[in-house]
């Protein structure tokens, strides 16, 4: 296999302190924060886990949704919003990830203006992911147009598909269009995904690496559902690392 020219950075979306640690000390690049993965798709971390985070030193890139459900926003929504980029900003975080859409399915570019203002003028400047609300889009490539003109510094998507890896073609002309626009390919990925998304020449390559263990807490009524805990598993992230360092430092 030629040597890549373009080496995808490896990004790794946790949910606590314990799977940044994982994250940075199995060769990750900078991790995706968030809560409630499984259950959700992902929301907005507490404070004191989004300072234990960024306390592990590595790149942290926060998500920015304060409920579950769809990408529509209200005026006292965005407000919420845009206080918690503040406040990622003042934890230490590198970068905020969001996602707005109108009412006709379309990027909500009232929105998305003005949490990228609220991302720009912060106490540190941050960077800014659209998450995978664009795989919800006819004319994705239309679309990342638009976040570039907006000041998008990257879009995860998988293609638009379930899975990235079988979002190949789509992942193909979003890297083609040229837009300065970084494609992030992420969306379950798996160990034998890699090889063909970095191939497509993506910026960066986005898994959660997560293994299921036995909650060992004891639930009752209000206390949640019990069962079992999503955690970063180590040998994933370090798996990953291996491969991607396989695929980007092959023989010439």
């Amino acid at each position: 296999m030629a040597r890549l020219t373009t080496r995808p950075r490896l990004e790794i979306a946790v949910q606590d302190g314990a799977g940044a640690a994982v994250a940075a000390g199995n060769g990750a690049d900078r991790v995706e924060l968030c809560t409630a993965l499984g259950a959700t798709g992902g929301l907005t971390p507490s404070p004191g886990t989004l300072a234990q985070v960024c306390a592990t030193g590595i790149d942290v890139h926060v998500l920015i949704r304060n409920r579950p459900g769809g990408f529509v926003y209200d005026d006292a929504e965005l407000d919420a919003l845009a206080a918690d980029i503040a406040l990622a900003a003042d934890r230490g975080a590198a970068g905020v990830v969001i996602g707005a859409l109108d009412a006709g399915g379309n990027v909500d570019v009232r929105a998305c203006r003005r949490l990228i203002a609220a991302a720009r003028t912060a106490g540190r400047p941050l960077e800014i992911t659209f998450h995978r609300a664009l795989d919800t889009l006819e004319d994705p490539v239309t679309a990342l147009r638009l976040l570039a003109d907006l000041g998008v510094d990257r879009v995860l998507t998988s293609g638009g598909a379930a899975r990235a890896g079988d979002g190949l073609g789509r992942l193909a002309r979003l890297v083609g269009a040229g837009t300065g626009v970084e494609i992030m390919a992420g969306g379950g990925v798996r160990l034998d995904d890699l090889a063909a998304l970095a191939a497509l020449g993506v910026d960066a390559i986005h898994l959660s690496a997560k293994r299921l263990v036995p909650d060992p807490g004891v639930t009752g009524p209000g206390g949640g559902t019990g069962g079992e805990l999503e955690m970063t598993d180590p040998t994933l992230v370090a798996a990953a690392r291996r491969e991607l360092d396989r695929i980007c430092d092959g023989p010439s």
